[in-house]
């Protein structure tokens, strides 16, 4: 399961310290080609008030709309513990030697950094690459699939591994970026000791055309690709110009490989349909499905499998009347029974251009649950229908049995929606948690629901399941099924809206398959722990490559939308000038074609702590501890102690670098870190850690969620963003305090996978002028979650609504604050007439909760100044 933990062993590390004496280099100055300077973008929607300065060093993608979100944190670790993965690791293959070569002059790195300033010929001389202490930003800039917390590495082990503030990479294996990576059809060169790949860093002799691994400084032969003139020829080669690079390998040599041209309309999606819904629920599925096969391109092919007490597979051969085959829900199906039914005269799987009558008839077909059961009671056969899916999907395939699976192009995917849990055959647990064997059933159940989701991997299909409705389902029991194939569990209110926006986005949404993360780490630094849709991953490195440290995970999935926390330490002192981070990242895309996606990071290593805390980057470091954090909050008491050990991070982060005030026992948290408190304020009482949410189960389902997402949708899930409307269309980006709840505006807040918004009372009582406020948010809404997955339901209510708590318990109670900390922290207080801010002082309920200033206080920790 994805969010499990393995500890390494004690002393593991996957760093490698080489014991060969590095080659000596002349020095001579360093002229970097840096990226343009930053500016910070502007949107039209918003107004030019409201565009923020960027984050210190931002490396940070603009969101959709062209706005950077600034909304900052560090990294924070949770107490130093042995290693763990959220999904398992596979330990280093052993101690690392170097093979016994001897130190050679080395030429120059291939990296955009220094113009030549003779020929050499490699033989006799040698160019010699200086690395300067100055910044090196050309990684970071154009790596983006790899955001770091900090640009800089502290050379002292003390220093850099104190346990409240952590170092580490947010990774997004399958991230498209605007301009894409450089492709490069042929092998990538890679180290015979290590494995590492050859890139813009190495160290080259012009003559032999032989590279210096920078993991482990082993000299390796290019096969002549290498051998060069003058460094501007080998900065023609994609890979020693760029940190990122494709190396793409179009023939495919699997069985069953399919066309490019054929491959999409060779991955098929398979509905399973929860058939015991009441009449107002089914009647919005209803809605759902058929604006969903109506959104589908013509080439995509799918299946409709229904179940209740029985398991309905509809057959779409019979022009626009419904018609289906009938399998029993109790046991699994039999090899048997699939045979029959594939090899009978019903079509199961057809393009949507040849079957959308049929399709549509089928959803119309369907008729609300007729007995007098309640909803929890209610015989639901899934497990059964989807291994009847997996089977339709399939085919009929004799190799099954020798373990050889066919691979159609793409992944295919099953969305089963569900409206209640599973309580009949296979995999299910009994009506009532009251069952005398209940335990027992529901252990029996997870095990077989994820070995279900494991057959489902190994098929190449991923399953979602979308939830619906009033009913509670059993989380934990549907989880590991979804989780095991690569797939997502999500929570809906009903079948409307927000339902039929997942359902397009889950069948639509691009997934690599086979994939594999290798990180290579140099100089001491070692990975620590690794969060995210992976797996332990049993690769054979080290037959090929004697000295292979990688730590390797098995990804479920290769999508946009997700992403790996890693988080990484020193094993001692570092005494070089720059420290090197690899990510080698091979899948198979949407088209069957297999890609490495090398991508290689160096990082200039410092002396002085306040230089390092300045190079932090708050958002991507926010997001690093909120997944450290949450991955210890698998319960409701293991979140409250999540919330105690927020409040002990930042006493600690406060005590080791921030300052003692004159003439005072208290200390100033770190001015370089100011926007730390803030946001982790807002991860301990909103949904993830705090109680907003009602049921265990939604926690449980967003913790999931949020675990595996990308960086964007992690970083809203714990920090909301307020944009109140202005006159003229534009928005004003605010602090998500209260005090932007101003009777006169309207406001949206985006908490990642809810968006409100909010009318004030006299904005609502003018009837023209809330009806354009109000199709203003919502068109933002829409924009800012435009490629959003899951897509967040879309939540509208006035001032003083019983709806309206959702919006204000996730604003911070800034107006128990005094008016100067009020001014200083939401200073668009300022332009508010007296008569104004009295009608919002006292529009407010007093209640217990404290505002972050008082939070600050009771810490005995002076807040950072806001900027």
């Amino acid at each position: 399961m994805a969010d499990q933990q393995v500890n390494f062993p004690p002393g593991f590390a996957v760093g490698i310290n080489p014991s060969t004496p590095e080659p000596t280099q002349s020095r001579r100055p360093d002229t970097k080609l840096s990226p343009p300077p930053f500016t910070p973008p502007t949107a039209p929607r918003f107004a030019p008030s409201t565009v923020q300065p960027p984050v210190k060093g931002s490396q940070l993608p603009l969101s959709s709309n062209g706005v950077r979100t600034v909304s900052p944190l560090p990294h924070l670790s949770t107490p130093p513990g042995p290693p763990v993965f959220s999904s398992p690791v596979q330990p280093a293959a052993g101690p690392f030697r170097t093979s016994p070569v001897t130190p050679q002059p080395v030429a120059f790195s291939a990296a955009p950094a220094t113009p030549p300033t003779g020929y050499s010929d490699g033989t006799n001389e040698y160019q010699h690459q200086v690395q300067s202490n100055a910044e090196d930003v050309v990684s970071l800039s154009d790596a983006p699939n790899v955001l770091l917390s900090a640009r800089k590495v502290l050379k002292q082990k003390k220093l850099m591994n104190v346990p409240s503030l952590g170092f580490g990479a947010l990774v997004c294996p399958g991230r498209e970026v605007l301009q894409g990576p450089q492709i490069i059809q042929q092998d990538p060169q890679r180290c015979q000791n290590c494995g590492a790949y050859a890139n813009l860093y190495c160290n080259i002799l012009l003559g032999s055309g032989q590279w210096q691994c920078v993991i482990c400084r082993n000299l390796n032969g290019s096969e002549g690709r290498y051998i060069a003139p003058t460094k501007e020829d080998l900065l023609n080669l994609p890979e020693l110009a760029f940190p990122m690079v494709d190396f793409v390998q179009t023939g495919n040599r699997r069985p069953g490989f399919i066309p490019v041209s054929d491959s999409r309309m060779s991955a098929p999606v398979v509905l399973v349909v929860d058939d015991c819904l009441d009449e107002p629920h089914l009647q919005h599925l209803q809605s759902s499905l058929h604006a969903f096969v109506d959104s589908l391109p013509p080439t995509t092919r799918i299946g409709v499998v229904s179940y209740g007490k029985m398991v309905s597979v509809y057959d779409l051969s019979e022009g626009s009347i419904a018609s289906a085959d009938l399998l029993p829900g109790n046991v699994s199906p039999s090899q048997e029974s699939l045979k029959q039914l594939i090899y009978g005269a019903g079509i199961y799987l057809s393009p949507i251009h040849a079957s959308l009558p049929v399709v549509h008839s089928i959803f119309s077909s369907l008729r609300p649950y007729n007995s007098n059961v309640p909803e929890a009671s209610r015989d639901r056969c899934m497990g059964a229908a989807v291994e009847v899916a997996l089977g339709i999907i399939q085919g009929p395939s004799a190799e099954m049995s020798q373990g050889v699976v066919k691979k159609p192009g793409g992944s295919s995917r099953i969305i089963v929606c569900a409206g209640g849990p599973n309580t009949y055959g296979p995999g299910s647990v009994p009506h009532s948690f009251s069952h005398p064997n209940y335990p027992h059933m529901e252990k029996t159940a997870l095990k077989w629901m994820e070995h279900l989701g494991r057959e489902a991997h190994k098929r190449n299909t991923q399953i979602d399941i979308l939830c619906a409705g009033t009913c509670p389902v059993r989380v934990p029991v549907l989880q590991p099924l979804a989780k095991a194939s690569g797939g997502i569990l999500i929570l809906h209110d009903d079948f409307g809206e927000a339902f039929g926006v997942n359902l397009q986005r889950a069948s639509t949404r691009a997934a690599g398959s086979h994939g594999l993360m290798e990180i290579r780490c140099s100089d001491d630094v070692t990975v620590s722990q690794v969060i995210g849709p992976g797996e332990e991953a049993h690769t054979d490195n080290h037959e090929a490559f004697k000295n292979d440290n990688s730590v390797s995970i098995q990804m479920l999935s290769v999508e946009e939308t997700q992403s790996f926390a890693v988080s990484m330490e020193t094993r001692g002192n570092i005494k070089t000038d720059f420290v090197y981070l690899q990510f080698g990242i091979l899948f198979s895309n949407l088209y069957q074609a297999d890609i490495t996606r090398v991508i290689t990071v160096r990082l200039p290593t410092v002396d002085s702590v306040s230089a390092y805390l300045d190079s932090v980057h708050d958002e991507v470091a926010a997001v690093l501890i909120a997944k450290r954090s949450l991955l210890r909050a698998k319960t409701g008491p293991d979140a409250i102690d999540v919330r105690t050990t927020i409040d002990e991070r930042i006493k600690d982060i406060t005590s080791r670098f921030g300052s003692q005030m004159p003439n005072s026992k208290l200390y100033q948290f770190p001015k370089e870190l100011s926007h730390i408190p803030e946001i982790l304020f807002h991860l301990r009482r909103g949904p993830l850690l705090g109680s907003i949410v009602g049921h265990e189960d939604e926690r449980s389902v967003l913790r999931d969620i949020f675990l595996n997402a990308s960086f964007d949708l992690s970083l809203r899930m714990v920090a909301p963003r307020c944009l109140m409307h202005r006159e003229g269309g534009t928005f004003e980006e605010l602090p998500a305090h209260d005090l932007a709840m101003q009777s006169d505006a309207a406001v949206v807040l985006d908490h990642g996978t809810d968006v409100f918004i909010w009318l004030g009372a006299e904005l609502a009582a003018q009837e023209g002028k809330s009806a354009a406020a109000l199709a203003a948010c919502r068109t933002l809404a829409e924009e800012l979650t435009e490629m959003r997955f899951p897509a967040p339901r879309i939540l509208a209510f006035k001032e003083g609504s019983s709806q309206a708590r959702y919006f204000v318990s996730r604003l911070i109670p800034a107006h128990k604050d005094p008016p100067y900390e009020q001014e200083a922290r939401f200073p668009q207080l300022r332009t508010l007439s007296a008569e104004q801010r009295a009608k919002l002082k006292s529009s407010f309920i007093h209640f217990d909760e404290p505002s972050f200033c008082e939070w600050m206080r009771g810490l005995k920790v002076l807040a950072p100044e806001a900027s």
